[in-house]
């Protein structure tokens, strides 16, 4: 179809899903660059050649008695024991020497591991891998690394200490033995996911292919791969790396979440790969393998209608369309939708009903716009916002939304709610939701010890170590929660600025003008009579929708409708 110079503008504005959007569907899969290494006080990821490259302290005389004490309570798993001992040692109370003081931090982290403080045993590791080689267990300190990932989320910031390690496959070579098989393929991983927060996506790869084919990290890494190659815009590559997480999953019986997650993930990217290389066919059959029961199926209705627009099948489109907008899906967010709808309209010179879509369109989200800006100025800082986050989230965990009596939630109208809902529910912000959750855990474990243990120098840097991440975290939570909601205020914005265009070409098409551009020559395709007729077949049956949805029916709805141009 020959579209006129507006649509194609519109189109060019309203595409959203094409290479920007596979590259976001890491965030679906706790791949993100959003904050990484910084939330918990962790460093952010940097070059390894900015570690420090002094030799090691060696050994020259016996350990203090201190530091015997404290090793014989750590083979006896005394862990607090040892590590009030471990603390005086490193704060230098006992005057060992270098490399002494450099084995009891070491020990101290693992007691702190071993107590389950493990903000407190990151902030002890971290602190030896900044030092590189100049520390004596810099390189046994990998492991520990790759056991706290397993234990603290990623904005805890370990990927990017793992990052300290360096580039080189050989270097994990240790590693790699039966019994240490799994943490291998952890630290190919953690590395893969360090260089690619640093943009070096051939080194990713390095990483992501060199995980052994059973490890249960494979298919993080094969996802991760395609997203490489979706950076470098490289797509045939990518769609092979998607394509063997469907060929891994697809048609097996009995899938876990995660799994189910997985091949939808993977069709979900593939069908974005195809829209952006105009396969238009492809790319529908990919997202009608998005079952209704996935998270992603509303993405798949909603960027499917658009391919069904491309191909001229606008009854599709606009069935689709429909979809969305069922009272099953009243939490969902898709405005993008209804501006497709009135440029269909529009398309087809259906210029009353574009107009009425496009006022219902104003009417609706004005009054969100200005909500939205008069809550936001209420938050003076980021630790202001979190708690907005916090408290909102806990209202929606406790059943607000449940509750139709409710009209407003923290003084939002429920409309509205449902709009910030969207905005703020994405993996990355609940991810660092989760850390502060954690740390304010550890500090009330810690509460609980001995208070011999609390009051002791140890127990003194674990509260600190956890105050401080907290206190990052709150900052960098409210800080991304924040940018969020000014996103969605902007987006809101360009909505409506879309509809004030359509608006204008309407205008103008009432004026006349378009028929003028048409009788000067510019084509005017016709919609194929396959694609305008709405018909049943063996397995359908057509029946016309009187205003009541049924789940069963959702995604098999179509809407007719009959070009005007030119009559």
């Amino acid at each position: 179809m020959v579209k006129n110079g507006f649509l194609s503008g519109i189109i060019a504005l309203m595409v959203t899903f094409s290479v920007s959007s596979i590259v976001n569907a890491q965030d679906d899969m706790d791949f993100t660059d959003d904050g990484a290494g910084a939330a918990g006080g962790g460093s952010k990821a940097a070059s390894p050649s900015a570690a420090v490259t002094a030799p090691p302290p060696k050994p020259s005389g016996p350990p203090s008695e201190a530091l015997a004490n404290a090793l014989r309570f750590y083979q006896q798993e005394r862990y607090a024991q040892a590590a009030v001992q471990l603390q005086r040692i490193v704060q230098g109370e006992t005057g060992d020497e270098p490399a002494n003081v450099q084995k009891a931090q070491f020990f101290l982290g693992k007691c702190f591991y071993h107590l389950k403080f493990y903000q407190a045993a990151l902030g002890v590791f971290e602190e030896i891998a900044l030092m590189s080689t100049g520390h004596i267990y810099f390189h046994s300190t990998l492991q520990w690394l790759a056991q706290l990932s397993r234990e603290l989320p990623e904005p805890a910031g370990i990927i990017g200490l793992v990052g300290r390690y360096g580039d080189s496959v050989q270097a994990l070579q240790e590693f790699k033995r039966p019994q240490t098989k799994d943490l291998y393929n952890e630290l190919m991983y953690l590395m893969g996911r360090y260089w690619y927060q640093m943009g070096e996506f051939g080194k990713a790869r390095s990483f992501f292919m060199g995980l052994s084919a059973d490890s249960e990290l494979k298919v993080n890494a094969e996802f991760f791969t395609g997203i490489t190659y979706i950076r470098q815009r490289k797509a045939m590559p990518a769609s092979k790396a998607f394509l063997k997480i469907v060929e891994r999953y697809d048609g097996k019986l009995f899938l876990d979440d995660d799994e189910e997650r997985f091949l939808n993930l993977a069709w979900l990217s593939l069908a974005r790969i195809y829209y952006s290389t105009k396969h238009w066919d492809s790319a529908i059959a990919a997202w009608n393998k998005i079952p209704q029961s996935s998270e992603y199926y509303l993405d798949a209705q909603f960027e499917e209608s658009w391919a069904y627009f491309q191909v001229d099948n606008y009854s599709r489109a606009l069935g689709n369309i429909h979809t969305l907008q069922s009272p099953y899906f009243k939490e969902s967010f898709y405005p993008e939708a209804v501006i497709l709808k009135a440029v269909i309209f529009f398309d087809q010179c259906l210029y009353d009903d574009a107009k009425m879509v496009v006022d219902q369109f104003r009417s609706d989200f004005e009054p969100v716009k200005g909500q939205l800006q008069k809550n936001l100025s209420k938050f003076q800082d980021n630790p202001q916002f979190f708690q907005f986050l916090r408290k909102l989230r806990k209202e929606i965990d406790d059943g607000a939304l449940d509750d139709v009596e409710q009209k407003s939630i923290l003084g939002l109208p429920r409309e509205v709610v449902y709009v910030v809902k969207g905005a703020l529910d994405d993996r990355t912000l609940l991810r660092n939701l989760e850390y502060v959750s954690l740390l304010e855990k550890e500090a009330d474990r810690l509460k609980k010890m001995p208070a011999q243990f609390v009051n002791s120098t140890a127990g003194q840097r674990i509260m600190q170590d956890i105050e401080t991440a907290k206190s990052v975290a709150i900052d960098n939570t409210g800080n991304l929660a924040r940018s969020r909601y000014e996103r969605l205020l902007t987006e809101i914005q360009d909505f409506l600025n879309q509809t004030t265009r359509v608006e204008i070409e309407i205008l103008k098409a009432l004026r006349g003008e378009l028929e003028q551009e048409a009788a000067a020559g510019e084509a005017i395709a016709r919609i194929h009579a396959k694609n305008a007729e709405i018909s049943s077949d063996e397995e359908h049956v057509i029946w016309p929708f009187t205003g009541e949805y049924w789940r069963d029916e959702l995604g098999y709805y179509r809407q007719p409708v009959e070009r005007h141009c030119g009559r």
